[in-house]
């Protein structure tokens, strides 16, 4: 009885577990950094979208205005975090190896990426989105050591 109450569980389980989507921090050797650096940029153009509606909603009073207006903040925000969490947890974590072949470089352009996505949710100054574009394709030649062709 106990043998069939174990086997059920573990049926149970097996069938209810969710599969992971996202890369794991495992030495599986799976990665793709050209969709990382193609999801920065993406995330990059929706923040420099919100600056622009920030911009355009300013000063507006009316209660729809403002709740957009709070919306396109919360969105800028998500995305700087979105790259600062790539920086992070794909490229500092895992692919940026201490002895690698220019490490302090691909460092130093890797935080300036995560500065700079830190500077775009303290304002929503359209220059900040410009520096954090900059950061990106600047990390990019670092990392991939030629110029980026980047699409979203």
């Amino acid at each position: 009885m106990r043998n069939t109450i174990y086997l059920a569980m573990a049926m149970l389980l097996a069938f209810t577990a969710k599969s992971a989507s996202a890369h794991c921090e495992v030495p599986c050797g799976i990665y793709d950094d050209e969709r990382r650096f193609v999801s920065m940029i993406e995330d990059h153009s929706t923040i420099e979208k919100a600056i622009a509606q920030i911009d355009e909603l300013a000063g507006k009073h009316d209660a729809q205005d403002l709740n957009q207006l709070v919306r396109w903040v919360t969105t800028k925000e998500d995305h700087a975090t979105r790259i600062q969490q790539t920086i992070a947890q794909y490229f500092m974590t895992q692919r940026l190896k201490a002895d690698g072949e220019n490490y302090t470089k691909k460092l130093t352009t890797a935080h300036a990426v995560m500065v700079a996505a830190m500077k775009c949710k303290q304002t929503a100054a359209p220059e900040s989105a410009v520096a954090l574009k900059k950061a990106i394709h600047d990390f990019y030649r670092a990392y991939e050591g030629k110029e980026p062709h980047l699409h979203p």
